[in-house]
């Protein structure tokens, strides 16, 4: 076990664990939204919502870019510019979600758009709060 936590981030605290946890699901979501559109329909399950493979990649394409920009922070929780990038991936993700759901329609509350949205916005509020714990 001590040569697996040797890859973990080495900072203090669980904020970048979470950091690091959510990069490595969501990566998997990007994979998933290559190869299938159904978990992209249940969150754009509006009745008159069509959900192609365009979109899903799309989709898949950004929630990608985003792990990424989380990972790094993961493992250097300590860099503003990286902290705040990760912040902007969680707000980004929370306006995208909302205008989904109350601007285009496109979206319906339920399982599939409440799970992004819980965790953007507990993760947003948690690195919100931390930042001076953190950002030095």
């Amino acid at each position: 076990m001590g040569n697996m936590t040797s890859y973990l981030p080495q900072n203090q605290g669980y904020l970048q664990y979470w950091l690091l946890l959510l990069s490595v699901v969501s990566i998997g979501n990007s994979v998933q939204s290559y190869l299938t559109t159904s978990y992209t329909r249940r969150v754009y399950s509006a009745p008159e919502t069509t959900v192609t493979s365009l979109h899903a990649r799309t989709f898949g394409t950004y929630t990608a870019l985003a792990s990424i920009i989380r990972l790094y922070a993961a493992y250097n929780i300590t860099d503003p510019t990286l902290y705040q990038l990760a912040i902007w991936t969680y707000i980004v993700a929370l306006g995208h979600f909302y205008s989904e759901w109350l601007v285009f329609g496109t979206a319906k509350w339920g399982k599939g758009l409440a799970g992004p949205v819980i965790i953007s916005v507990s993760s947003l509020a948690w690195m919100v709060v931390q930042w001076g714990v953190y950002v030095r």
